[in-house]
This record gives C-alpha cells, sequence and structure tokens, in this order.
C-alpha cells in the first residue's frame, strides 16, 4: 500500500479537512478522463492470473427483509464488505432492540478483509459496525465525509469496542483494495454524501447503487450524478446490485422541492406550534425545516437524542446553515408565542419511548399538545409499524390536534427509486447481470420484473435469499449456486449478542400472547407427600379473583399429579415431577380457557 493521496474538495464545494487516516491507495480519478478508469479495470484484471477463481457476492442480510444490508464479495484471499447495517424488530420480538446480521462466515477470513465500504450513514447500513468490527480484526473503514462522523458517533457508545480506522472520501477518490479497485459515484438519497459504488474484479465491473433515487431539483444535494455513471459503464458492466425498497411503487419519487413547498404551506396556515415527527437521520427534512422557519419568522427546537446529535454533525460540516437564533433548545420554547414554534422530533414510527409518544401521552417535560397545533408525520410507516403508528394518530387526534401525513398530502418523499426511476438505471448501466438488493422477496421480484420489461433473460436476473453464495467465472458469466453461508438473525438485546435464539423468543411470544401461572408446591422430604394447597400465581392470564373455581380446580389437579408421579417412593425424580406438572397443568388448563400460558412449576422440598 502506498501513502495516501488525497482527492480535493468535494463536487459540492464544501472544504473538508481530513483527520489523520490509515494508509491507503487514493488516486484522484477526473470525470473527463474515461481512460484512465478504462486503464484501472483493465490493470486490475491483468494482476490476478488464475482463472480457476471466482468471484463470489455472498449477500449476510437485506435480501429478505428491510434492512440488516451487508454484503460480502470474494476473490480468493481478497474480501471486501458492502455495508454493515442492522434491522429493527418486528412486533412479535418482544424485547429485542434491533438484529444484526451473522458473521460467522468471515470469523476465520479477518486476515483477508480488506476493507469495509459504507454506501451512507442510515442505520441499516451502519448499525452493526460497534459490534462486528472488533470481532472482524478491525479492518479499515471507507465511507462519505458526512458519513463519517455519524459512525464515529455511534461508536461512541460502545466503550469495549476498539477505535475505528475510518476514512472519507468523496466521490473523486479511487481505492485499491487487494485485487479489488473501487470507485464512488454521487445518488441523491434522503442523507446527505451517500454513495454507489463501482467495484472492478479480475470478472468484469460491479455496480452498487446503494440507496438512491433521481431527484432532479433536490434541496440541499446535488442530483445522482448520471454522466458519472455513464462513464463507469461504457465499457460494461458485468453485475448492476439495484434498491428495490420501492420497486413495487409505479412512476418517479417526489422531488424534495416538492416537499418543501408543501410544507411551507402548512406551516404557513398553522395557528399553533408545527411538531414535525421523522427519522433522526433525514437531515434534508431538518434543512427544509430551518429555511422555512427563517422564511416565516419561526424557531426550531430539536428534540430526540439521536436526532439532535445528527443535527449537530450537518451543522458543524457545514450541511445544515442557520442564522443566530433560529434554532432554539426544546425547554425554551414556552418563551415565544407558539405560533412561533416548529418541533422537530423523533418517533413518527410509534416508537415507545421516542419523543412523539412521549408528546401523545402527556409525559414529555416541556411540550403539550394544545387545540390548534400540527403534527405532521413526515416519513412512510416501516413494514411491521402500521398498527403502533396508527394507535398514535388516534392518540393524537383525539387531544384536538391537526395530523398530517403523507397519504393525505406530499410531506414526505422517500429515498429510493421508483420502477421508472429503476428502468434508468438499467438502461444507463445496461449490465449483464442483475441482482436485486435492499428488500423484502416481493420487492426484489418487482425490481427483476422491471429488468424483464426491458427485455433482460430471467437467467440474467439472480434473486437470492440471504447467505446464499452468488458466483462469477472469469468469463463474467454468473449463476446462484446452492450453498449457502450463516444468514440467520443475530438478536441485540441490552448487552446480549446473538444469546437471544428462537426458543427465547418463541417463550417471550408465549408470555405475550397467553401470560403465565407459576404453581408453589411444598413437599415433605420424609413422606415425598404435598404439604396443603399449591400456591399459583397468574400473570397475564387470568385475574384470580374472579376465578376462584378455576383456581380450586387447579389446585386438586396438581395435587392428583404430585401423588401420582411421587407413588414409588424415594429416590423421587423431581425434573420428572416438574415436567409431569408443566405439560399436564397445560393441558388441563387449556381444556378449561383455550388458552396456554406458560406453566413455571416449583418444587420445594422441606
Amino acid at each position: 500500500m502506498t501513502e495516501t493521496t488525497k482527492a480535493g474538495a468535494s463536487r459540492r464545494g464544501r472544504h473538508v479537512s481530513r483527520a489523520k487516516e490509515p494508509e491507503l491507495k487514493i488516486i484522484p480519478v477526473s470525470d473527463g478522463n474515461s481512460n484512465q478508469t478504462n486503464n484501472v479495470a483493465q490493470n486490475v484484471k491483468s494482476e490476478t492470473k488464475e482463472p480457476e477463481k471466482k468471484l463470489r457476492i455472498i449477500p449476510l442480510g437485506g435480501l429478505e427483509e428491510v434492512g440488516r444490508n451487508m454484503t460480502v464479495i470474494e476473490y480468493g484471499k481478497d474480501i471486501i464488505i458492502v455495508d454493515m447495517g442492522l434491522q429493527f424488530p418486528e412486533e412479535d420480538m418482544h424485547g429485542i432492540d434491533y438484529i444484526i446480521p451473522n458473521s460467522r462466515y468471515l470469523r476465520d477470513k479477518t486476515e483477508n478483509i480488506r476493507g469495509i465500504i459504507i454506501t451512507h450513514g442510515h442505520m441499516d447500513h451502519i448499525g452493526a459496525i460497534p459490534h462486528h468490527a472488533k470481532v472482524l480484526g478491525n479492518p479499515p473503514i471507507y465511507t462519505g465525509m458526512m458519513t463519517k462522523p455519524i459512525i464515529l458517533k455511534r461508536q461512541e457508545d460502545f466503550k469495549e469496542s476498539p477505535k475505528l480506522k475510518i476514512t472519507g472520501v468523496t466521490d473523486q477518490d479511487y481505492l485499491q483494495l487487494g485485487v479489488f479497485g473501487v470507485e464512488f459515484f454521487h445518488v441523491c438519497h434522503s442523507i446527505p454524501d451517500s454513495l454507489g459504488i463501482a467495484i472492478h474484479t479480475p470478472c468484469g465491473l460491479i455496480m452498487h447503487t446503494g440507496d438512491f433515487k433521481f431527484d432532479q431539483n433536490p434541496i440541499g444535494d446535488d442530483p445522482t450524478d448520471i454522466g458519472r455513471i455513464a462513464r463507469l459503464s461504457e465499457n460494461g458492466v458485468m453485475v448492476l446490485m439495484s434498491d428495490s425498497t420501492d420497486a413495487g411503487h409505479p412512476g418517479y419519487s417526489i422531488s424534495e422541492s416538492e416537499v418543501k413547498d408543501n410544507f411551507e404551506e402548512i406551516i404557513r396556515k398553522s395557528n399553533g406550534k408545527v411538531i414535525v415527527g421523522t427519522f433522526s437521520s433525514l437531515l434534508t427534512r431538518i434543512r427544509h425545516m430551518v429555511e422555512i422557519a427563517e422564511k416565516l419568522g419561526r424557531k426550531v427546537a430539536v428534540d430526540g437524542f439521536s436526532m439532535k446529535a445528527n443535527v449537530e454533525i450537518a451543522r458543524r460540516m457545514g450541511y445544515i446553515k442557520a442564522k443566530k437564533g433560529t434554532f432554539i433548545d426544546i425547554k425554551e420554547i414556552n418563551h415565544y408565542p407558539k405560533n412561533k414554534i416548529i418541533i422537530m422530533c423523533t418517533g413518527a414510527q410509534g416508537e415507545d419511548k421516542a419523543v412523539l409518544m412521549r408528546i401523545a401521552n402527556e409525559e414529555h417535560r416541556y411540550v403539550h399538545l394544545e387545540k390548534g397545533d400540527t403534527i405532521v408525520f413526515s416519513s412512510s410507516v416501516i413494514p411491521g409499524n402500521e398498527r403502533t403508528v396508527q394507535a398514535l394518530k388516534d392518540g393524537l387526534t383525539k387531544k384536538g390536534v391537526r395530523v398530517v401525513h403523507y397519504q393525505m398530502m406530499d410531506v414526505h418523499s422517500g429515498g429510493h427509486a421508483k420502477r421508472e426511476e429503476l428502468k434508468l438505471m438499467l438502461n444507463i448501466v445496461k449490465p449483464k447481470y442483475l441482482i436485486p438488493i435492499h428488500g423484502n422477496h416481493y420487492m426484489l421480484r418487482q425490481n427483476a420484473e422491471t429488468a424483464k420489461v426491458l427485455g433482460m433473460d430471467d437467467d440474467h436476473t439472480l434473486i437470492a435469499e440471504n447467505g446464499q453464495v452468488i458466483e462469477f467465472d472469469k468469463k463474467g458469466n454468473g449463476r446462484l449456486t446452492n450453498e449457502k453461508v450463516p444468514a440467520n438473525y443475530v438478536m441485540v438485546d441490552g448487552l446480549g449478542v446473538g444469546d437471544i435464539g428462537n426458543v427465547v423468543l418463541r417463550e417471550r411470544q408465549q408470555l405475550a400472547q397467553d401470560g403465565m401461572f407459576t404453581v408453589i408446591a411444598v413437599i415433605d422430604s420424609n413422606t415425598g407427600k404435598q404439604i396443603g394447597n399449591a400456591d399459583l400465581i397468574s400473570r397475564g392470564f387470568i385475574y384470580m379473583r374472579n376465578n376462584q373455581e378455576l383456581l380450586k380446580e387447579s389446585r386438586m389437579e396438581i395435587k392428583k399429579i404430585i401423588e401420582q408421579k411421587t407413588r414409588g417412593g424415594y429416590p423421587i425424580n423431581w425434573e420428572y415431577v416438574r415436567n409431569s406438572i408443566r405439560d399436564d397443568v397445560g393441558q388441563f388448563l387449556f381444556n378449561k380457557t383455550q388458552r396456554r400460558p406458560m406453566i413455571l412449576p416449583v418444587i420445594i422440598e422441606v
């Protein structure tokens, strides 16, 4: 590896100073010199002369869900990883904080990992870094200038994790990571400095879109760089790995400029506070609010730990610019007339402890709803959160406030390409193969159908499952293999990582559905007979005061079971007795109630 050669300031004209970075090879790439890019690709192909090697693309997450994005690209003894994100839990995953990819396949290959490339700063692309960086040997990380401080800020919450070796790059940079040559292209998304990736391999070029859309009139960002994508693709693209999240939606994405205009109309007509709930990383929307607030003479208060952290980073990086006095502390909102306040907060997905839920439950220390206030849900609903979001809307509406959401008015533009935009990407890149990524299977299939409409053969759309190995030979011929690597859920619950498996999750689901019934029986250690009646405790199963007859019958059933199972005298197999109580009492209660509570038998010898 040679000493770092730094490219100039970013294409958007922001001057960003870089801290000392790990050694890497970054070669400035001129947009106007396509021959340089072509030579790079040819040089990479000539480096390896082992035709028996295959290029392996292995998705460890992101192909059967929205989130948990992580892809391994492997050739011989060289590995790069694209993204390392988390997935938010589904409604039946009680107590689970989030889910991360399974990195077991990489544990004995850590010395082969040349680098991790992060496309942008959303949690479904960066959230697993603190958990995986250490166990994977703390490889170098390369990402956009705005994404770098977001990753480092999250890392502060993980004191035991190593100091990350992270380097900020721009779309003017080139990396040599083992056999892989890596270039970048700017894409428009809902967070600044989102990058697509061009990966030169000995088998051909991989184009990875990251999360993208084509917005020709974005706010505070440049459009997706169609010209650069075309130049990178002009010598042929072996495979396009393309965002599928909105593949089932026809047409084009709503422009951010239209969203901003709609927000200005809402705020101009509002006589009370305007409270906007959105994702903490949707910095584009926060920038909108600052500009509108300054135009209409309002103040902006930001609440929610992650949102405040991201806004601070964006202000420091120059992405959000505000006049002195525009931002105020949430504590100060009651010092101003209510029609002069805009509050940006987290909680638009109905999260229990998020700011918007605390406001709705009247648990917020400073924000109190009044008639005439307006609540705007400026985000689409993540699949699985529909019920909780609807309940939150209902609770807010009952308080007499106006609730606006994206299905009523264009107050949110997603960051993902819709069907016509996916067609445009395919027509620019003209790949030999398409691998749909970032979505549930239905979304991947819709992306493949879009390619089929444009004339791509079915056997050239490779729809894989998490963990399934996709292989390409030296001629660029690809196929789905039958090989699968571990890609099951790794659940994070508090300080526990991966210690909650399906058995524990099923038990939590059972407790949530039918509750718990505890049986405490005292046994005479000399005779083996039960002393008195069993003590019974119900949690989430029945209200004991109103079910005395059932409790009486249950005690009789328990006494009968103990007598039957201890009839043979000592030594008594108490594990067998406990299991019998669990099974027989469970069946007895099901026959009586058609419910299956979790039975917890406790036997005390005296």
